[in-house]
């Protein structure tokens, strides 16, 4: 197996779910198509078997957009937690509103 693969196996996929089921994102509560496992204490900090929760793509690329791994175990290491987070209002009150299945966003660095 060359390093390359075997760094791509380390990331979960994207769960599609089957038809008849309730998909739903955990943190904004929409029905979406397809959902990713995140880790609410992220792997990083300790979290790798941990308990996770199901997440759309604009949710989970936000979540880590706007908050760091360090902050994630320590404050929102729950989805209630993770949905109360002032950073995110702004941001769920606009995804509540919205049809999207997938946004694209570039990670501040």
């Amino acid at each position: 197996m060359t390093r390359r693969r075997a760094k791509q196996q380390r990331f979960l996929p994207t769960v599609e779910l089957p038809v008849g089921a309730e998909p739903g994102c955990e943190l904004c509560q929409r029905f979406v198509r397809s959902v990713s496992r995140h880790h609410l204490v992220p792997r990083q900090e300790g979290g790798r078997h941990g308990p996770t929760v199901a997440l759309c793509q604009p949710c989970h690329s936000t979540v880590h957009l706007l908050l760091d791994n360090r902050e994630l175990a320590r404050k929102y290491s729950t989805v209630e937690t993770l949905r109360l987070a002032p950073e995110l209002q702004k941001y769920l009150e606009w995804v509540r509103r919205s049809r999207i299945e997938h946004i694209s966003n570039r990670r501040r660095r």
